[in-house]
């Protein structure tokens, strides 16, 4: 008699720590970071600041393993709680999930008009509403007929979701840019500030030349004061 398969203990819905979270010591932390300070690394203490390390250390002992992390997927496949998932994974079509389109596929709204899209949406969004306030005047007068119209909310909330999937990928490159852009005026504001400082160290250091300058052409007019008087 086989043995039923085992269930995936990182898959479940409160998964337990990997077993590898026992290796992130104190000592096994303060000794990858005299490894990675030998190979020419620094780290970073500031929290906005990545550190900068090598890219790899090579012939790591086994317990420090786990403490560098792993390198990219070079096949397109990465795990996440014992799954694999695809860099690249494309939305499946409604055809394909086996569900009823209501609606004639427009163009991605990286390349057609995103206009097509918002007046299906609107338009999806009116049988919605209009099929639940059916619904309601079903369980008013005949419960027993809501089941065909609870598959007509189901159908048109399928098409409405997978329409704002499609534009997912959209959405990630905008809030990309919009991370970029906020980054770039950070930085203009920091070198600003630092522009302002050093113009302001400067002004003080002029003022301090200045006050110094006088200082010694008052002595030295003393100077010559007490030369003429006593000479």
């Amino acid at each position: 008699m086989e043995e039923p398969p085992q269930p995936n203990p990182l898959a479940a819905a409160f998964p337990a720590p990997p077993p590898f979270w026992q290796s992130f010591t104190p000592e096994h932390i303060e000794s990858i970071s005299k490894l990675r300070r030998a190979a020419g690394g620094t780290e970073s203490k500031a929290p906005d600041v990545p550190p900068k390390l090598p890219v790899r250390l090579l012939e790591l002992p086994s317990e420090l393993r786990f403490l560098q992390p792993p390198e990219p997927p070079t096949e397109g496949i990465y795990r996440c709680f014992g799954d694999a998932y695809n860099l690249k994974d494309p939305l499946p079509t409604l055809e394909e999930l086996g569900e009823t389109q209501l609606y004639t596929p427009p163009s991605t709204p990286e390349h057609g008009k995103k206009t097509d899209r918002a007046f299906i949406l609107k338009r999806l969004a009116k049988s919605l509403l209009l099929n639940f306030l059916e619904l309601v005047g079903i369980m008013s007068t005949s419960p027993e007929g809501y089941a065909e119209k609870l598959s007509d909310l189901r159908t048109l909330s399928i098409n409405f979701h997978h329409l704002l999937n499609e534009y997912r990928p959209h959405q990630a490159r905008e809030s990309l840019i919009l991370m970029m852009q906020d980054q770039l005026e950070r930085s203009r504001a920091e070198t600003e500030v630092e522009g302002l400082s050093q113009a302001k160290l400067r002004e003080e250091v002029d003022g301090m030349k200045g006050i110094e300058e006088e200082v010694v052409e008052e002595g030295r007019d003393v100077w010559e004061a007490l030369e003429r008087e006593f000479s």
